[in-house]
């Protein structure tokens, strides 16, 4: 799976938030200054490209769709980040945050217990 840039993120965060939606409808939930209608469009056609949107015809306009879900990409995502600067370490990466993060093992195991 392709690393999205930054805008193509942005772009595939609306995507997910909405399912379904037209250029205009993707342009309108982006943040101030909104990107041109002709930018917002092109980065879609190349997230088309990419594999990560599909389209259905609506008359003579596109509404598009995600390929790929928000989960598989953000757990692709992590596996690369750890991969690339944790070693592929689960426990180095944790180590590492709770350290720059002053947290302690206390605190780690609350925050587990949360999320179970």
């Amino acid at each position: 799976m392709k690393k999205l840039t930054t805008a193509e993120e942005q772009v595939m965060q609306v995507l997910w938030k909405l399912e379904k939606a037209f250029v205009k409808e993707v342009i309108e939930e982006l943040e101030e200054p909104k990107p041109a209608y002709n930018t917002v469009s092109t980065i879609i056609r190349i997230l088309e490209q990419k594999g990560f949107v599909g389209y259905e015809t609506v008359g003579r306009s596109h509404k598009y769709h995600p390929l790929i879900d928000k989960d598989t990409y953000s757990n692709q995502f992590l596996k690369n980040f750890i991969g690339s600067y944790f070693s592929g370490s689960f426990e180095k990466m944790l180590s590492f945050f709770m350290e720059k993060n002053d947290i302690d093992l206390k605190e780690m195991e609350e925050l587990m217990k949360n999320n179970k």
